[in-house]
């Protein structure tokens, strides 16, 4: 197939190379030079714009969206419609709330133009191992990409699920329980690090995904990250949140969902990010002045 990628940071760039790989025809642009320049030493036509891109496609044209949720996806598809065409077909790989999925998809299509939002997981693994797919769209419009996902994911690695906007809610959901199994993890290793006794958490990561239930690549993960630095001491405690645990959690509220897990998992987050923060020290002030309990001063 031929298309265009628009976006090559870590996953674009990879899925560009995937694809480039396997004979497919893949345009390449983004605002760093560099990254334009990686993307044709991969197999990709660079283009110097978006307008480039497009002009350098064959018409109906398919373009792939790799870029930050939210107001950059909104700008660049008021830039690409003027643009393109009916029969033409517009990809959003990227972590967008589904409910905006579902309206670019609807205002789209009053010009004909078909859009798919696709739910992407595999990260940087995902040029080695293939990339995980969950797309919403129309019928026709995954068809059109058939070519190219069964490149880009591992046998049965992607999935239409749905229509407009299942994608990216699925996507939404699945980063939410990420939320949760990560935590899950820490909590527990933490008390291992924590207990009278001297384990090898990396050695215990490569024991447990040896037929344990709470085997995964998770936790081959943690065993790799362990390996490098047994006591983590080369990384602060500061965790960040790309938006989907917060949908998550937001959608189940909205749908009377009890979600407490996942909700914890999410609030352990913020709380990651403070030091010294006024709410413990205003709960150490308060057991001191009701208990006489001791304090550790600034």
């Amino acid at each position: 197939m031929e298309i265009a990628f628009i976006g090559l940071g870590r996953m674009g760039l990879n899925m560009l190379t995937r694809l480039a790989g396997a004979g497919h025809t893949v345009v390449g642009f983004d605002r760093s030079e560099a990254a334009v320049a990686k993307a044709k030493d991969q197999g990709g036509k660079p283009a110097s714009s978006v307008t480039a891109a497009v002009a350098m496609l064959k018409k109906p044209r398919a373009l792939w969206m790799m870029i930050p949720a939210g107001q950059p996806v909104d700008d660049l598809i008021a830039e690409l419609t003027p643009q393109l065409e009916a029969g033409d077909l517009l990809v959003d790989g990227g972590n967008s709330n589904y409910k905006d999925s579902r309206r670019r998809a609807a205002a789209l299509a009053a010009h004909g133009i078909e859009y798919v939002d696709c739910g992407t997981s595999g990260g940087i693994w995902g040029l080695e191992l293939g990339f995980c797919m969950m797309l919403g769209g129309s019928d026709a419009a995954i068809a059109r990409l058939k070519s190219g996902l069964d490149t880009l994911a591992p046998p049965n690695g992607w999935q239409h699920v749905g229509p407009s906007g299942a994608g990216h809610y699925a996507k939404m959901i699945h980063n939410g329980i990420e939320y949760g199994m990560m935590q899950a993890y820490a909590e527990g290793f933490e008390i291992l690090k924590a207990s009278d006794y001297d384990y090898d958490l990396a050695k215990l990561c490569h024991l447990w995904n040896q037929g344990s239930v709470v085997r995964s690549w998770l936790l081959e993960l943690a065993g790799r990250a362990f390996t490098k630095d047994p006591a983590l001491e080369n990384i602060r405690g500061w965790v960040e949140d790309s938006g989907e645990g917060r949908w998550t959690v937001q959608e189940a509220i909205d749908r009377n969902v009890p979600a407490e897990l996942l909700t914890l998992s999410l609030l352990n987050r913020f709380r990651s990010r403070q030091e010294d923060s006024f709410r413990d020290r205003m709960i150490a002030a308060l057991r001191a002045e009701f208990g006489g309990h001791a304090v550790k001063e600034r």
